[in-house]
Order: C-alpha cells, then sequence, then structure tokens
C-alpha cells in the first residue's frame, strides 16, 4: 500500500489503553507501520476527540502533558482542518450514506487527504465511501493490509467542493 492511511481517534486511544489487552497491541503495530511507512494522516477533530478521550474517559488516563505530547507528534501527519470544504463534503457525505455526522466528518477528511484507506472500528468493515475504503483495525493485520492491491486514492478535490459549497 502506498497511498496514505487515515487514522481515526479509536485506533489513537486504542494504542494508549493499557486496560485492552487485546487492542492496544494492534493499535500499536498499525502506528508504528504507519510512522515508518510515512503513511499516516488524521485530521484536527480526530486529535481533539483523542486529547479528550485518553485525559479524561480513558482508565487510567494519561497526564495532560503526555496527552499533548502525542497530538504534538501527530501534527507531523499534517491534520486536515475542519474547514468550509471538508464541512460540505462531510454534509454529502452524511446525506448519501446515513452516517452520524463525526463519522461522516472523518470520511471527508480522509478523503480531503488522499486517504486510500480509513482505519476505523467505527464503520462497516470493507466498505467504500466516498473513494475511500474502511479497514477496522483490529480484524486485519498490518501485514495483510500492506500487502493489499488499494494503488493510489483519489486526488483531494478541495477546489471541486469548495465551488460546489459556495454554490
Amino acid at each position: 500500500m502506498s497511498a496514505p492511511v487515515f487514522v481515526d481517534a479509536n485506533v489513537l486511544v486504542y494504542a494508549r489503553d493499557a486496560g485492552d489487552l487485546r487492542r492496544q497491541p494492534q493499535a500499536r503495530a498499525w502506528l508504528e507501520w504507519l510512522w515508518q511507512e510515512q503513511l499516516g494522516r488524521t485530521s484536527m477533530q480526530v486529535l481533539s476527540e483523542y486529547y479528550v478521550t485518553v485525559t479524561r474517559k480513558l482508565k487510567p488516563g494519561l497526564p495532560e502533558e503526555q496527552a499533548w505530547d502525542d497530538v504534538e507528534a501527530l501534527m507531523h501527519w499534517h491534520p486536515q482542518p475542519v474547514d468550509r470544504a471538508t464541512m460540505a463534503r462531510a454534509r454529502a457525505i452524511q446525506a448519501r450514506h446515513r452516517l452520524a455526522w463525526w463519522d461522516a466528518l472523518v470520511v471527508a477528511a480522509a478523503h480531503e487527504q488522499g486517504c486510500a484507506v480509513l482505519l476505523t472500528e467505527d464503520l462497516q468493515d470493507g466498505a467504500l465511501i466516498d473513494g475511500v475504503r474502511i479497514r477496522n483495525p483490529f480484524a486485519h493485520s498490518v501485514q495483510e493490509a500492506s500487502a493489499e492491491p488499494y494503488g493510489a486514492a483519489p486526488p483531494p478535490r478541495r477546489g471541486r467542493t469548495a465551488k460546489r459549497a459556495a454554490q
């Protein structure tokens, strides 16, 4: 796989969740591979959700400084901002696929970044939404995914989306 891979908050959270002995090693393996291959992508929405979850909901939670260090490191993935074009694409995805708003916003951000794959356990594994293949990272190994012939993702279409949103 050579196209970027979008990582949802649940994968980031499980990588830090010492209480989930099944998912933590899988999430860590995915993140390690994405860092090594320089394929990881995410969004500002995901980073915000991650920070709140690991500092306030995870038991035991992370200290705020450690969580912020994680967020700072993930800034190297150039997180997609929640801007007008991303919001407009999310609304279209929500209406077309009947997704929850936050899920549609994640798919839109993945598409805007040209990702072929979205790693999440929140959507149907294998589904293709707006050109982005959904993969449950806890149902597939890193080795399986790296061998899959996804090809290149569709290029981001920010200009066209922004024009449609303005009309």
